[in-house]
């Protein structure tokens, strides 16, 4: 149980970190949810219900100022995890080096930022948790800049778990997650994509948002887990 301990989620106003939320709060955690979209933040708020307690903030996670004032204000808490990141996509050819340098800055720096202005207000038996993903370890075609960020994140999460130790650092990889994410895809599109994949995954589906924070809990309690990359891909750096 996680009664008695304060969880910051970044980007847990949805998705993944949403999940990681409820699964928190259902153990008696203290949770702070921090997003850039205020109305989806107070949505999640108000599903994870009027027993769970939770705090919201505002915040632009490639901004460093935004990220190392709201760990100036939030003061000392247990955990950090870090789910907020905007993915893209396309040929290495084509795409535009402003989208790349955009894609570094969101899903690298911001993890960067958070991981430094929150390891000073974190105790020794606490935990950070940071977010790489599949394509860093499987090569895709259209992926050399989200499979290069995702890399640099695993990195930082295994040489972190060096310097800030004991403090835990560890990072999950998931993998074809079903959320909001991809929400901008005709409906039709998205089932898909989602059924090839999955016709393809040793466990024949893609994954839940539920899958994923499952495991962010288990990096979360096992005092005996740092430096790790765990893996929740449903089998497909296999195929």
């Amino acid at each position: 149980m996680l009664t008695g301990q304060k969880i910051v989620i970044i980007g847990g106003s949805s998705g993944i970190g949403l999940a990681t939320a409820k699964l928190a709060a259902a153990e008696g955690a203290e949770v702070v949810l921090a997003s850039r979209a205020a109305q989806k933040l107070e949505q999640a708020k108000a599903t994870l219900g009027p027993d769970a307690n939770v705090s919201t903030y505002t915040l632009d996670i490639t901004s460093e100022d935004q990220v190392r004032s709201l760990f100036a204000e939030l003061g000392a808490f247990d955990h950090l995890v870090v789910t907020a990141a905007e993915t893209s996509g396309g040929p290495f050819l084509t795409t535009a080096t402003s989208a790349a340098r955009q894609l570094m800055d969101n899903k690298f720096w911001g993890q960067y930022y958070a991981a430094k202005y929150a390891a000073p207000h974190l105790p020794p038996h606490g935990s950070i948790t940071l977010f790489s993903g599949v394509v860093a370890f499987k090569a895709m075609t259209g992926s050399s800049v989200l499979g290069a960020v995702n890399a640099a994140v695993a990195n930082l999460g295994q040489t972190l778990a060096l310097e800030l130790a004991p403090l835990r650092v560890n990072t999950v990889s998931p993998g074809i997650i079903d959320t909001p994410s991809r929400a901008g895809m005709a409906e039709e599109a998205r089932s898909a994509f989602y059924s090839s994949v999955a016709a393809k995954l040793p466990v024949q589906r893609v994954g839940t948002a539920s899958d994923v924070a499952e495991g962010v809990l288990y990096l979360i309690r096992n005092g005996f887990v740092t430096g790790t990359v765990l893996h929740v891909e449903g089998g497909h750096t296999l195929i």
